[in-house]
């Protein structure tokens, strides 16, 4: 049988430079709020002409738009967000695009303001936290009738927060260089990874309680190393057959569900090693009391 549990240590080591580097991506080039988040306009227009990216952002700089954040979508449109725009200036900044490359079509236009902006921030951290504590009180309940029922549900949280942390982390890094800003769909990924990786962890923690009940081993880490083996097929072919399901979206949906998608995938592959390697160790840490080996790996 494949021992996975007695690498634990090394899984950890791995978990432990994702997250630094995710901390180091985080501080380093944080996430940009995008319009829901932070008040402004948002428009998408398109040209009749082939026009570079580049140059756009150059005429939006001469016209005072200096700060203004250019996307191209998957259609070969241009989302433009800025300051918030009044109607007139809307049209005349417009009209001056319009001279410099040609007739352009405005597809849509959003302007949010400072006090919703704030609202739907301060309501999206409330989501997050009810979601978190809502977990952890149902994996304490799920497991009540096991000897430490709280060391399920800490575990869990702790893993989803690896998952969360690590996602927001490899995010962060590709807003720095595709000029990626978190929005609503960004917030709805993270909500999913959420839902999603503890489906997959209580799979391997129920059977985990299953094989308890049948004596399969006076050792908790040899039952739940058994455990982990006898689900890692489900985990992985749930994975996959959903990271297909991504990927179509990634390619043929386009732009408007874009931070979703990318935010899922990466939420996936982290999810289902997490899963697998991770909640399931700190477990075996937590039975077997190891939290002063916990930060010395290589002498596991």
């Amino acid at each position: 049988m494949i021992d996975i549990i007695s690498k634990r240590y090394w899984f950890f080591l791995i978990s432990g430079i994702a997250i630094l580097l995710s901390i180091i991506f985080l501080g380093r080039f944080g996430l940009k709020p995008g319009l829901e988040f932070s008040s402004g306009s948002s428009m998408t227009i398109s040209f009749t002409q082939k026009v570079d990216p580049a140059a756009l952002k150059r005429e939006l700089a001469n016209l005072g738009y200096g700060n203004s954040i250019v996307q191209t979508t998957g259609e070969g449109d241009f989302l433009i967000r800025t300051v918030a725009l009044t109607d007139e200036a809307r049209k005349q900044l417009e009209e001056n695009l319009s001279a410099k490359f040609g007739p352009l079509t405005e597809k849509s236009l959003q302007t949010i303001e400072p006090v919703i902006a704030k609202q739907t921030s301060r309501t999206t951290v409330i989501a997050v936290i009810i979601a978190a504590v809502g977990i952890l009180l149902y994996m304490v309940w799920a497991f009540r009738r096991l000897p430490k029922a709280l060391s399920f549900g800490t575990s869990a949280i702790i893993a989803l927060l690896h998952d969360v942390l690590i996602t927001a982390g490899i995010f962060s890094l590709l807003g720095a260089l595709l000029g990626w800003e978190i929005n609503l769909m960004f917030i709805t990924g993270i909500l999913a990874i959420i839902g999603y990786s503890i489906n997959n962890t209580c799979v391997v923690f129920d059977r985990i309680r299953e094989n308890m009940g049948k004596g399969i081993s006076s050792s908790f880490e040899v039952v739940t190393n058994y455990s982990v083996v006898e689900t890692i097929s489900r985990c992985l072919n749930t994975s996959i057959t959903t990271l297909i399901t991504i990927l179509a979206l990634l390619l043929f949906v386009g732009g408007a569900i874009q931070n979703f998608v990318v935010v899922l995938l990466i939420g996936v592959i982290v999810g289902t090693f997490d899963s697998i390697c991770i909640a399931p160790s700190l477990l075996v840490v937590w039975e077997q009391g190891e939290w002063g080996r916990f930060l010395h790996p290589t002498r596991a």
